[in-house]
């Protein structure tokens, strides 16, 4: 047997409840009465409205507008990209064009305490138009929720606009290095081949002059234009945090809604399970953890206490796919069936160690040595392992492919029937995927590294019988 390290056992296992605890708990700071998040954890996921309620509104063209049906379902389509780029995939959506009506449901956000409605659906209904202007002229001053200046309503020159949103081809929040070495969050433009052309005009005609970037009637950005930019790329810088950053790139992208949306009617959405469900299904996870932990613990000795370590960093490792603790992976939408995902998987993960340790028990059981055992238990293990899992990575790929956010099939069955069953593949799938990262690899080094302990080194520490040594 290839020999592991002694050290790699502590090294690995403290990796993993590090990952864990912050992936679970998060990681923030006060500044003041502001919170900062570092990482995300269970308290920033975005819950199903079955679990804690949500949001209904009726939506129709302001000022009376008549609204075509193609435009009615232009408006659908952008709403519903704007939820989807914000991780909500458990809503409902419909156009009713009869009555030029749009009906949206979705949940609250994380961090909303107070449940505002109104705040709610503004979120997802304002029509956040990007614009490019002359000079930096403005009509109104005021102070920010930071502190900080807002400068509103265009005037004098900058009421020309010289390009609008429509030719950004994508945006995306990034980080840039100032020349005095610091970071500084921003929003990176990439413009269609069209806007590139004409951002190109643009900025060889306003070298050395100032052209302001607005959204709506507020002012982002008054860059100076040092020489034309004809890549196609462009930043928008204006002070931001990584939040705000994040926020207006996902506005842009959404792009703007063909007409002003006018709520027509809003209120609160119950959970369907109550509002003590949460932490109900909280307390009966905690107790399952550690009633299986105890299990395996007494049934398999030491490799039941590496797989009670493994088991945590997978049920962590889910988590953080779920609660954009990985800032390349957007958060998501967990719901009932979500959760049901998270729980078949790490029951997957727990059928995946006990099958290395049975295995381990037989070869120990048929005369062989430790080092022995462990080399033939877990390579025969693994092709079981592998098929198990395979099957369950094919079919929780087709259930997000065929019930995802917007497919043929969300018009037999509802947005709201898809999304969720999209959210159970999901969960299902990165479960899976947590559970060859944590319960087949890094469990199995655990395993060969404490194997080189002299004062381990007994039989029935790996499930032989107790005489043994």
């Amino acid at each position: 047997m290839k020999r592991v390290p002694k050290p790699m056992f502590f090294i690995v296992a403290l990796l993993i409840l590090a990952f864990s605890f912050t992936a679970i708990f998060g990681v923030s700071y006060y500044t003041g009465d502001n919170q900062n998040t570092v990482l995300k954890g269970i308290g920033d996921i975005r819950w199903g409205i079955d679990i804690r309620g949500g949001v209904e509104a009726t939506f129709k063209p302001a000022d009376n507008y008549d609204a075509t049906d193609e435009q009615l379902e232009s408006a659908k389509s952008i709403i519903e990209l704007r939820m989807i780029s914000q991780g909500i995939t458990d809503y409902e959506l419909y156009a009713d064009k009869g009555n030029d009506r749009i009906i949206v449901r979705f949940p609250w956000k994380s961090d909303e305490k107070e449940q505002n409605a109104v705040e709610a659906i503004n979120e997802i209904s304002s029509t956040a138009k990007l614009t490019f202007r002359p000079g930096k002229e403005y009509a109104n001053t005021e102070v920010g929720s930071d502190g900080s200046y807002v400068y509103k309503t265009p005037t004098g020159d900058t009421e020309n606009i010289l390009m609008d949103g429509s030719q950004v081809k994508s945006a995306r929040a990034s980080v840039y290095q100032t020349d005095k070495g610091e970071s500084q969050y921003v929003v990176s433009l990439e413009f269609t081949d069209e806007g590139a052309k004409t951002f190109g005009e643009i900025t060889s005609q306003y070298v050395n002059n100032t052209i302001s970037i607005w959204m709506d009637d507020i002012m982002l950005s008054a860059p100076t234009v040092n020489s034309a930019i004809t890549d196609g790329k462009a930043q928008i810088e204006g002070d931001f945090t990584a939040k705000e950053a994040t926020d207006l790139a996902n506005k842009i992208n959404a792009g703007a809604l063909p007409f002003q949306l006018e709520t027509v009617s809003n209120g609160s959405i119950s959970a369907t399970l109550g509002e003590n469900s949460l932490t109900a299904m909280a307390y009966a996870g905690i107790i399952a953890f550690i009633i299986i932990s105890l299990i395996m613990i007494i049934f398999y000795r030491l490799p039941g206490f590496i797989a009670v370590i493994s088991l945590l960093g997978q049920m962590g490792l889910t988590i953080a796919a779920v609660s954009g603790y990985f800032t390349t992976i957007p958060s998501f939408t967990m719901t009932l069936p979500g959760i049901a995902g998270m729980i078949l998987s790490i029951g997957m993960g727990v059928d995946c160690n006990v099958i290395t340790a049975e295995r381990i028990k037989e070869e120990l059981k048929a005369g062989r040595t430790l080092d022995g055992a462990l080399d033939r238990g877990t390579k025969n293990s693994l092709s079981a392992i592998i098929d198990g899992n395979m099957t369950v990575i094919i079919v929780s790929v087709i259930l997000m492919l065929v019930f995802g956010p917007s497919n043929i099939l969300s018009i037999i069955f509802g947005e709201s029937t898809t999304g969720t069953i999209y959210s159970f593949g999901y969960t299902l799938l990165v479960g899976v995927i947590s559970n060859f990262v944590m319960g087949v690899f890094l469990s199995r080094i655990m395993l060969r590294s404490v194997a080189g302990f002299k004062f381990l080194r007994k039989k029935w520490l790996f499930g032989g019988a107790k005489n043994d040594k």
